[in-house]
C-alpha cells in the first residue's frame, strides 16, 4: 500500500518512505530520515533530523525524536537514532541523537516507552524493554533486553540495567542494576530475584534456581561482593544466565545497589 500523508505535514525531500506509512497532522519529518514499512507517526510529532525507523513503529502524538544531543561536548557531529521493528514511542516522548562517542542512541525491537520518557544521547536500548511515564535516562546508559523501568524514575549517566530486570517506580538508580533482579528506591538498592518476570518469560526452573542461589552468595551472605562471586562460579552450575549474572557484577563500573 502506498503512504497516507496528512496535507499539513511537512516531509523533507530527503526522506525514504516505506509502504504502508501513515503521518499525521502537522508532523514534521527533516533531512536524513528513514521510515520503515507499515510504521505510524503521529499528529504533532517530530523526527528532526537523521531518525531511522524500523518496520511498524508507533510515534505518539508530540513525541520528539533526532534532536541535538544535549551534551556541551557536541560539536555538530552526524549521529543518528535507530528504532526497531515494531518499538512503540507514546506522547511527548523525547529521544536525542548521539554524540561522537557512540554516534547512535539505539532502541531495539519490540519496546515499549511511554509517555514523556526521555533518552539522552548514547542510550542503548536491547529488545522487549518497557520504560513507564515520566522515567528519565541520561546519557550513554544501557539497558539489556526485557529489562522493566517504572514510572518516574531517573537513572544515571553511563548506568547499566541487566535484562529481566525490574526497577520500581520514582527509584533513582545512580548504579547498575544487576540482570534478573528486582530493584527500588532513593538510593536504589535490591529486593531479591525478578521471579514473576522469569516465570512469565518461559526461564526454566533450573536457572532459576540456580540465579537464586548466585544472589544470596552475592548479595545476602557474610561474603564481600567479589568473594560472593568467586564461591558462585565455584559451586553452582555456570549455566548461560548464570554466566552473564556473575560476569555483569564483575564488569559493572559504577557497582551495583545493595
Amino acid at each position: 500500500m502506498i503512504a497516507r500523508i496528512h496535507p499539513t505535514a511537512l516531509i523533507d525531500a530527503s526522506v525514504q518512505l516505506g509502504e504502508d506509512v501513515e503521518v499525521g497532522p502537522w508532523a514534521i519529518i527533516g533531512p536524513q530520515c528513514t521510515i520503515g514499512n507499515g510504521t505510524h507517526i503521529a499528529a504533532r510529532a517530530t523526527l528532526e533530523r537523521n531518525v531511522r525507523l524500523g518496520q511498524r513503529v508507533q510515534i505518539g502524538i508530540g513525541a520528539i525524536l533526532g534532536g541535538d544531543p544535549q551534551d556541551l561536548k557536541y560539536r555538530g557531529e552526524e549521529t543518528w537514532v535507530d528504532i526497531g521493528d515494531e518499538t512503540s514511542v507514546r506522547e511527548y516522548a523525547t529521544i536525542n541523537r548521539g554524540t561522537a562517542h557512540s554516534i547512535t542512541t539505539s532502541v531495539g525491537r519490540n519496546c515499549f516507552l511511554m509517555s514523556y520518557v526521555h533518552l539522552a544521547h548514547d542510550c542503548h536500548i536491547g529488545d522487549n524493554v518497557i520504560i513507564s511515564n515520566g522515567t528519565q535516562l541520561a546519557g550513554h546508559v544501557t539497558v539489556e533486553d526485557k529489562a522493566t523501568i517504572s514510572g518516574l524514575c531517573a537513572v544515571h549517566q553511563f548506568s547499566r540495567i541487566g535484562r529481566h530486570s525490574f526497577i520500581g517506580g520514582c527509584s533513582r538508580v545512580a548504579q547498575d542494576v544487576p540482570p534478573f533482579v528486582r530493584a527500588v528506591g532513593n538510593p536504589i538498592k535490591l529486593f531479591g530475584l525478578n521471579s514473576v518476570g522469569l516465570r512469565r518469560a518461559g526461564v526454566d526452573e533450573e536457572v532459576v534456581r540456580e540465579l537464586k542461589r548466585a544472589y544470596r552468595f552475592c548479595f545476602r551472605s557474610d561474603l564481600n561482593l567479589g568473594q560472593g562471586v568467586e564461591k558462585a562460579r565455584a559451586e553452582l552450575s555456570l549455566l548461560p544466565d548464570v554466566q552473564h549474572f556473575l560476569d555483569f557484577i564483575e564488569a559493572s563500573q559504577r557497582g551495583v545497589g545493595f
